[in-house]
């Protein structure tokens, strides 16, 4: 793919990325908190899936796009190691939220993970942006 192709994608997968945002923002409202961690987690994932097109890198698998997200952007400091810890945090409540039937999410607990997630997406998009401006073709 051609760097400006790279970046529509990345700047789509950002847009998706914004899209759960406000679903998580919606499902709040409502009290829907379960719902509110997906969302969140996904925000994230979508994200990751940007800053990684890039690199001309994607995967059908979430472990995949978080050990390459660790691999290329947390091991080599462009992105500080607590945004990894952020991450795991989100994967972990969400597939709780998913997948176990007694697990019960706080409304404050939701509140922490949309707070986290809109904290990642906002750095992944200025990260994106930043390496848009160093690509003048892209």
């Amino acid at each position: 793919m051609l760097d400006s192709e790279l970046s529509d994608l990345a700047n789509a997968r950002l847009l998706n990325a914004k899209d759960c945002l406000l679903q998580a923002n919606a499902l709040l409202n409502v009290e829907q908190y379960k719902g509110v961690a997906n969302r969140a987690y996904y925000a994230v994932f979508h994200a990751m899936r940007a800053a990684l097109a890039l690199e001309g890198f994607d995967s059908k698998k979430h472990s995949g796009i978080i050990a390459k997200f660790r691999e290329a952007y947390i091991k080599t400091n462009l992105f500080n190691v607590e945004i990894f810890e952020i991450i795991s945090t989100l994967f972990r409540v969400r597939s709780a939220s998913d997948c176990d039937d007694f697990y019960i999410l706080s409304k404050e607990e939701a509140i922490k993970q949309l707070e986290s997630a809109k904290m990642m997406v906002v750095e992944i998009e200025s990260f994106i942006l930043g390496s848009n401006l160093n690509h003048p073709g892209a």
